[in-house]
């Protein structure tokens, strides 16, 4: 069964620039990268595809968590189209996933991850999960939902949402 894991990137600072895209991570948004990462493994949970948007802020995250997951994290694929996308842009690249994929990882911003996930979590799903996540996303908030169709006909209230981990 397939499994998707939506992530949203950890605390981030200011950024250098004064661009929005280059914020970077601070000391406290690492240290929650590094508790997915470590929650990813003990959970057993682990992605075999990363997608995530080229925002220094995701990267960085992107960074930390496979830090954790040492030689059983994939290289990350980055992709600009997530940077602060809407849920059905979000959804669109979902759709491009291959089939071969069991276990995919999308690392990306808030409004889009909760939104994404809230017309994702079908009415099977965990309760308690589905009333953290609609109440409050915090940075390195990541959702875990099963999926019993492929990732291109994924259309709205069909995957189960049965986790939601926070970091802090």
């Amino acid at each position: 069964m397939p499994e998707l894991l939506i992530l949203r990137h950890g605390e981030s600072g200011h950024s250098f620039s004064g661009d929005d895209h280059s914020r970077t991570l601070t000391q406290h948004g690492q240290d929650q990268a590094r508790a997915v990462g470590r929650w990813l493994l003990r959970s057993g949970h682990l992605p075999d595809s990363t997608i995530c948007s080229d925002a220094m802020r995701t990267r960085q995250t992107c960074i930390w968590v496979n830090h954790e997951l040492g030689e059983k994290a994939p290289t990350p694929y980055l992709d600009q189209r997530l940077y602060l996308a809407a849920p059905q842009s979000m959804l669109s690249i979902i759709h491009e996933v291959p089939e071969t994929v069991q276990s995919l990882l999308v690392v990306a911003h808030m409004p889009g991850v909760q939104e994404l996930s809230m017309s994702l979590a079908s009415a099977q799903s965990q309760e308690d999960p589905v009333i953290q996540m609609a109440g409050s996303w915090p940075p390195a908030g990541i959702a875990r939902f099963q999926l019993d169709k492929p990732w291109a006909e994924l259309d709205g209230r069909d995957a189960v949402l049965t986790d939601f981990f926070t970091a802090d």
